[in-house]
């Protein structure tokens, strides 16, 4: 009898919550106590001796139990799909699961469910990559540009980005990705640190943290900024003294300010010499975005953590509103429109600095910018991406930075799966770290 194909069995589910609220790291004027928190997702299979998938949402603290409410409502629509109808083709899942009537009601393709898809789908491309015996950035770079292309639901961007440009895009950039694909593994990807600038943290603990950067071979740091100007006038001269004239100062408003106000900021913090402007504003304000861009410059504009979908960033792309994108590897719908999106981003021209400040999100988005490197826009001028130095002892496979770049990763997978040890210990409310905490029981994190 020909054997029965393996299939998934389970989708396990799992709220985990890391207290860095004690030390202010993730601190910002509109997040002052973040408790970096996954809303963490595996796939089980009956596979004999076969590899899980590991994805995950990223979330803050209170509300991470609602992120994993809507990972369990998604079981019904993936326990039981077979494995290789899975990995050959995430993107029907993908469309599937945003697709779903009711669902789609809460949405549509935006927040928790939005998110909760994002996890499932991303933990299928680390299935995927881990059953290729690949690193997904690799997985990704050495596909078929027409199945790629079939990955992208084109729904609503046809009028910016059509399959056919897509395709070419595609095609071009496998030119020369064999050399690219060398030298990422020989030098890496560069990276900007965020470590030195949570608001939080005080002066002296800056000033140590910009030192150590710079040091540590980072051309570019992150300060956030947005609650007291003469504050940040203050810690922006700090830092500018101590990394000098040549190193990149950027700037993150985290949301903070309304548009005039924004403009206002930003001009008196122009003298520090600030790279970009991070989210100065809502992020789904698209021509307050066009507004302040225009406003501030030289001063460049970048956004992109806290957008919805593939849609907002057209219209931020459409209407010049940005000189940076920031894509998040677990805001959207997952690999696939962050695929749709960093082709958006290669046909208008505007470079990519992916997002990574939180739980596993460097581990995560390095694949994608590595991707595009290799076989999107074969470059990385004007391109970093975020670090942040918290968190990676608990993944099996963290990132690794030396002279302040990425370091290829070679593992199978998407990078996303935590220790065994760190879900028991971190679990809310019953690991062994919130179980003791006194502060668990008084709903200090709950």
């Amino acid at each position: 009898m020909p054997q029965a194909p393996a299939r998934i069995t389970a989708l396990d589910t799992h709220d985990i919550r890391f207290p860095t609220s004690r030390e202010l790291d993730g601190s910002d004027a509109m997040n002052p106590d973040p408790d970096y928190s996954a809303a963490y997702a595996v796939l089980r299979t009956d596979a004999e001796d076969g590899p899980r998938g590991h994805g995950f949402t990223f979330t803050i603290g209170r509300g991470n139990e609602v992120q994993v409410a809507a990972l369990h409502a998604l079981r019904p629509h993936v326990v039981g799909r077979t494995v290789d109808e899975v990995c050959a083709d995430p993107g029907a899942l993908s469309r599937d699961l945003v697709g779903d009537s009711q669902l789609r009601w809460l949405g549509p393709e935006k927040g928790v469910m939005h998110m909760a898809i994002g996890a499932v789908v991303n933990a299928v491309w680390d299935l995927a990559a881990r059953r290729a015996g690949k690193p997904l950035w690799r997985l990704l770079a050495e596909a078929d540009p027409d199945w790629l292309v079939g990955q992208i639901d084109f729904r609503y961007l046809s009028d910016a980005l059509t399959p056919g440009e897509a395709l070419d895009l595609l095609r071009r950039g496998r030119e020369g990705a064999a050399d690219r694909t060398a030298r990422l593994i020989g030098h890496g990807y560069p990276a900007y640190t965020t470590s030195p600038g949570w608001l939080g943290y005080d002066d002296a603990k800056l000033t140590r943290l910009a030192a150590e950067a710079v040091a540590a071979g980072f051309r570019q740091i992150k300060l956030k900024v947005g609650a007291d100007l003469d504050d940040d006038v203050r810690r922006c001269r700090v830092a500018r003294e101590v990394v000098g004239p040549d190193v990149r100062i950027a700037v993150d408003a985290n949301q903070r300010w309304d548009i005039d106000e924004a403009i206002r900021w930003t001009r008196a913090l122009a003298p520090f010499d600030p790279y970009w402007i991070e989210e100065p504003t809502s992020p789904d304000d698209v021509l307050g975005h066009a507004a302040i861009r225009r406003a501030v410059a030289p001063v460049r504009v970048a956004t992109g953590e806290h957008v919805q979908n593939r849609i907002v960033f057209k219209q931020l792309l459409q209407t010049g509103a940005v000189d940076f994108v920031q894509i998040d590897a677990a805001r959207v719908g997952g690999v696939n429109e962050n695929l749709a999106i960093l082709l958006l981003a290669a046909k208008f021209g505007v470079p990519v600095c992916p997002h990574a400040g939180g739980v596993g999100l460097c581990e995560l988005v390095q694949h994608l910018a590595m991707f595009d490197y290799v076989a999107v826009t074969g470059t990385t001028e004007d391109r970093v991406i975020e670090y942040v130095d918290h968190l990676h002892e608990h993944f099996t496979d963290p990132v690794t930075i030396r002279a302040g770049r990425y370091t290829a990763p070679t593992a199978p997978g998407f990078s996303a799966a935590l220790r065994p040890e760190s879900i028991a210990r971190y679990t809310f409310p019953g690991g062994t770290f919130w179980a003791a905490d006194p502060g668990t029981a008084e709903g200090h994190t709950a």
